[in-house]
């Protein structure tokens, strides 16, 4: 996707949404010249311990959407999520939109699938969403022009989504003093990443960026929003033109020392799926602990 392609005359307004239980923020982004607007990464809680499900952050934004009498066309999510639970089809339920995340969400089905030992009446074909991207799709949200990125290397599925002048990063990229995401997990690479990286960072410079989470380094504030130009000067993991030779060794060891998210099991077996949690024969909510697995 070129430069040219852009549409940074188009300038929608974005309202974050932070969740602290996962340090995510999702997004309710209006097109400027109508009701219609899109939610990005859309968070639902969970209590591990307690096992009970809440809407507190969907809700929030469910409540945002209403005030302002707009018109949600669609809910997206950038990529599978290993570390919250995904609000999207509780806000479909309560505001209609279509849902979508990128085509490979398929090999990330078809990966987890097995892990979680689904048997063949769980569908690896993406069709639990309304919507499968493929790199370079164009779309809108009433006028407001957007595309579709595939950015892999986090997870297989990534995507970042360009709507007008604002772009969606997922977890592609982080604040610049956040550097970048791991690159561990199954159907991840360091490699990919930095060369999906590199595609981002190829858009203009004034394009702002808005990332899906943020851990305050350093004890500062919590931040979501920066541009492409701060991310090419001042990114700690791919600034000032950082080598993928170099990108890739530091990328590799870093991830050697982290843990898992604490809620990747319950989030990968619902995100998968949509959203949706998966039931028994009985029609009970229920989620399996692999062992020796992951």
């Amino acid at each position: 996707m070129t430069q040219q392609q852009v549409a940074m005359h188009q300038h929608p307004e974005v309202k974050a949404f932070f969740d602290p239980q996962s340090n995510t923020i999702s997004y309710l982004v209006k097109d400027p010249a109508s009701s219609s607007c899109a939610v990005i990464d859309a968070v639902m809680q969970f209590d591990y311990a307690a096992g009970r499900l809440s809407y507190n952050s969907a809700d929030e934004i469910i409540a945002a959407i209403r005030d302002r009498d707009l018109d949600l066309e669609w809910i997206i999510e950038t990529h599978v999520h290993a570390d919250h639970l995904s609000g999207a089809p509780y806000i479909q339920r309560e505001l209609g939109g279509k849902i979508g995340i990128g085509e490979h969400i398929t090999t990330v089905q078809e990966t987890f699938g097995k892990v979680f030992n689904e048997g063949t009446e769980f569908e690896r074909d993406g069709s639990q969403f309304d919507k499968l991207f493929v790199d370079g799709d164009r779309y809108t949200v009433g006028s407001l022009e957007c595309f579709a990125i595939h950015t892999p290397g986090h997870t297989p599925a990534c995507m970042v989504h360009i709507m007008g002048d604002a772009g969606f990063a997922g977890d592609t990229l982080f604040m610049p003093d956040g550097g970048s995401a791991r690159a561990d997990f199954p159907g991840g690479d360091a490699g990919q990443l930095y060369d999906s990286i590199q595609r981002v960072l190829s858009l203009p410079d004034d394009l702002r960026l808005f990332v899906c989470h943020d851990y305050g380094p350093g004890g500062r504030a919590i931040a979501w929003e920066t541009t492409v130009g701060e991310e090419k000067a001042k990114n700690i993991h791919v600034g000032q033109g950082a080598s993928r030779e170099d990108f890739v060794k530091m990328r590799e060891a870093r991830d050697k020392q982290l843990a898992m998210p604490g809620l990747i099991i319950p989030s990968l077996q619902v995100n998968m799926r949509a959203g949706e949690v998966p039931r028994d024969d009985d029609g009970n909510m229920t989620l399996k602990i692999p062992v020796n697995k992951l």
